[in-house]
Formats: structure tokens, sequence, C-alpha cells
């Protein structure tokens, strides 16, 4: 019976993955030594601006072109770095532009054409915020493991600059003669904004996972001397996307 007894022992004990760094856990799938510093995410999508000032009111009344016409494609890159708890720092900088082309609703050029423009509006945000995790990003399962969460969605906000062109290239109407004439007129610079945003990212694996974000950005700008006469332009909008983050 003791003989039977360590046999079994011996035999147990030599199906134990023996080595020299057993005293420490190793970071397998899904484990890391320590909560990571930072996360970094790619995303695109659509973005919409709101175009709700005086200088899209004249543009949509006197050419074929809506507000909704402004919609476009764009993308955005942000870092995250952990400061305590579920709060992160979050740089993030994007970019969006949709050129357009149109012509004049109400009046054609002597030989019944149609005169004819494009309006390019772009914005490009640059800014820096916090950023709450509205669950736990992970939870330490001993000293030296940390496990991420599968799901943890996130509210955001800040402010920064955003960098604006609204420029119109092509034939256009002098209203006090009645004359056709070509022409480009721009309105370009920098601006102050705030924004907000919703998020949720779902984790993949270890270092990678998938994340989605809703975010409003809020902005004004003076016109500038070529759209002399209208009120501040509108750069404010709203915009969803998606991609993938990788943790630091």
């Amino acid at each position: 019976m003791t003989r039977r007894l360590a046999a079994t022992v011996v035999l147990l004990l030599s199906a134990v993955p023996w080595d020299s760094g057993n005293a420490q856990p190793r970071g397998g799938d899904g484990y890391f030594f320590r909560q990571p510093r930072a996360t970094f995410a790619l995303r695109g999508g659509a973005m919409r601006p709101d175009a709700n000032s005086e200088l899209f009111d004249f543009v949509s009344q006197q050419l074929t072109v809506d507000r909704g016409d402004f919609l476009s494609l764009g993308g955005v890159a942000d870092i995250s770095v952990a400061l305590k708890d579920r709060l992160e720092l979050q740089l993030t900088a994007g970019v969006s532009s949709r050129r357009v082309g149109s012509e004049y609703r109400d009046f054609i050029d002597n030989n019944d054409r149609p005169i004819e423009q494009s309006t390019t509006f772009r914005r490009v945000p640059l800014t820096l915020g916090l950023k709450y995790n509205l669950l736990p990003a992970g939870r330490s399962i001993s000293r030296y493991a940390w496990v991420p969460s599968r799901v943890v969605p996130y509210v955001a906000a800040g402010g920064g600059a955003m960098n604006y062109r609204f420029s119109q290239r092509g034939d256009f109407v002098d209203f006090q003669t009645m004359d056709v004439f070509a022409d480009r007129f721009e309105t370009r610079g920098w601006a102050g904004m705030a924004y907000g945003a919703f998020g949720t990212n779902w984790s993949l694996s270890r270092n990678v996972g998938l994340t989605t974000e809703l975010r409003y950005d809020h902005a004004r700008a003076p016109t500038g001397q070529d759209f002399e006469g209208f009120d501040r332009i509108a750069l404010s909008g709203l915009g969803f996307t998606a991609g993938f983050f990788f943790r630091l």
C-alpha cells in the first residue's frame, strides 16, 4: 500500500510544469504583471457639422448645397494615460473634410449653362481632456497579475483648439451688376473649442480591443475678410467613430 501511494505521488509531481520562474505568475493571454499605463486608439467614422450659421444659410439658399451635404468621413487618434482609479488623461487629434460641388439655384450664364463652383469645409480638432471609465478597466487577482475587463463604457470631456478652412472656388454672380466672374473665397484659422464624448471599449485580447465613440465638438470662429458681414462661422458638429485600441 505504501509503495502504491508513493508511486502515485511521484506520478502527480512529474505532471507539474516545474521551472525556475514558477515563483511568480507569468503574463499569459488576458493577464498583465501590472495595470497598463496607457492606451492608444485609432478610429474612423462619420462627422456631421451643424452648419447652422449665417454663412451656411446663405450658401444653401443661393447654391444647390444643403447643410447635410457636409457630412464627411473622418479619422481620430488618441492616447489615454491612467491617472488614478478610473480617471485618465486623454489627448486627441482628428480630421474631417468634405468638398461639395454646386451651382446657382436661380441663375444661369449667357449660354444657358449652370454657374458652377465647389465648396470645401475642413476641421482639425486638437484636444486635451479627462476620461472617466464607468466600470473598472480591470482587476488585480494577486500582487503580480492584473486582468482587463471585457467591456468598459466611458465618458470624456475637455477642450482645445480647432484648425478650420471654409473655401469656395468657381464662378459667382455679382448681384449689383449681374456679371459672372471667376474667383476664390476663403476663411481659415484656429478657434477655441470644447467637447463631450461617450464611448465603449471591448477587449479582444490582452493588448487589442474594439472601441466606439460618440462625440460632440463645439466651436465658432470669425469669418474673415472674404466673407465680411456674416456672423461667426459654426464649426460645431457630431461625430461617430469606431476602430481599435492598443494597451501600452
